[in-house]
C-alpha cells in the first residue's frame, strides 16, 4: 500500500477498491495531463463553473497516481469514482486543482 498522502506536498489520496493511492501533482503527472485534457487552466475553469467531464476528473486522478502500480487501471479509477460519488472525491479534486493554481 502506499505512504499516506503529504498535504504539504499538495497530495491527496484517493481509494480504489481496498487500496488508498497518493494523488501527486507532479510537473509530469500535470504535463501528461495537460497533453491529453488541454489547458490546465481551463481545466480548473470548467471545473469552477461545474463544467468538468467525468472523463476529465478520471483523467487528472489517473495521471495524478504517484508509483501507479501496473494491475491499477483508468477503468478502476472511473469505477472508484462512480461507486463513492462526485461528493467524496470532489476534496481530492480540490486539492490537485488548488495545486495547479498555487504550486508548492
Amino acid at each position: 500500500m502506499s505512504a499516506a498522502a503529504n498535504s504539504l506536498r499538495g497530495e491527496a489520496e484517493l481509494c480504489v477498491g481496498d487500496r488508498a493511492f497518493v494523488l501527486r501533482p507532479s510537473f509530469a503527472a500535470l504535463v501528461a495531463a495537460e497533453a491529453e485534457l488541454g489547458p490546465l487552466f481551463a481545466l480548473v475553469e470548467r471545473a469552477a463553473d461545474g463544467r468538468l467531464a467525468l472523463g476529465e476528473l478520471v483523467g487528472l486522478f489517473w495521471h495524478c497516481v504517484k508509483d501507479r502500480p501496473e494491475a491499477l487501471t483508468r477503468e478502476a479509477i472511473g469505477e472508484a469514482v462512480v461507486a463513492q460519488g462526485l461528493a467524496a472525491v470532489t476534496p481530492a479534486l480540490r486539492v490537485l486543482l488548488g495545486q495547479i493554481l498555487s504550486g508548492q
